[in-house]
């Protein structure tokens, strides 16, 4: 008995041991954002020196539509989103990447990632259909850097805006959205100009 109670103490202290070195070697990676089913939620997963200072909102994480490439290596200073609304769309000719999403009411706040991997001097937003409420969005260039788009959660009505100009011309590796319809169903598009 007296040696069942000692080898019991020595495995429970080897694992004592042995659990905060394994736990320091997991807390340097980088937290991977998980990808959930749809109607499975959440909190959206950000790296060291996000810029947004407010509560992370819990979220339905859709599949990106290809792999993503990069992940977030240092953050530019964060830009408040001023929406500006274009007249017209910049001509099809001058376009060099675009893609859309629907969110649904009922998914509340919706993660979508929308692979760009184009190089170009301008991004536009796009509420195609329906009123949407805007979080933020997450610009990923191809080096790592990474702008954050602080947009205040505040809803927008159908139209195109500017949401973020770089006139260097830089490759966009993707671009990360919180946002949640506030009709039945919205749909939004991201464009980029060359």
């Amino acid at each position: 008995m007296k040696r069942f109670l000692i080898a019991t103490l020595v495995v429970t202290l080897g694992f004592s041991v042995a659990s905060p070195v394994h736990a320091k070697r997991v807390a340097r990676r980088a937290p991977q954002p998980v990808v959930v089913e749809k109607g499975a939620r959440r909190t959206v997963v950000v790296y060291r020196g996000w810029p947004v200072r407010r509560p992370l909102h819990t979220v339905v994480i859709r599949r990106p539509g290809a792999v993503v490439r990069v992940t977030p290596v240092r953050y530019l200073p964060l830009v408040v989103w001023t929406p500006v609304i274009v007249a017209s769309a910049p001509p099809a000719d001058v376009l060099v990447w675009q893609d859309s999403e629907a969110l649904d009411r009922d998914e509340d706040w919706t993660e979508i990632t929308l692979n760009s991997d184009s190089r170009g001097r301008k991004l536009y937003l796009r509420v195609v259909e329906g009123r949407v409420q805007l979080d933020f969005a997450e610009v990923v260039f191809e080096n790592g850097e990474t702008r954050v788009i602080d947009m205040g959660e505040k809803t927008r009505d159908p139209g195109l805006y500017v949401l973020l100009g770089f006139a260097d011309g830089r490759k966009v590796d993707h671009v990360r959205l919180v946002a949640r319809a506030r009709t039945p169903t919205a749909k939004i598009s991201l464009l980029m100009e060359r």
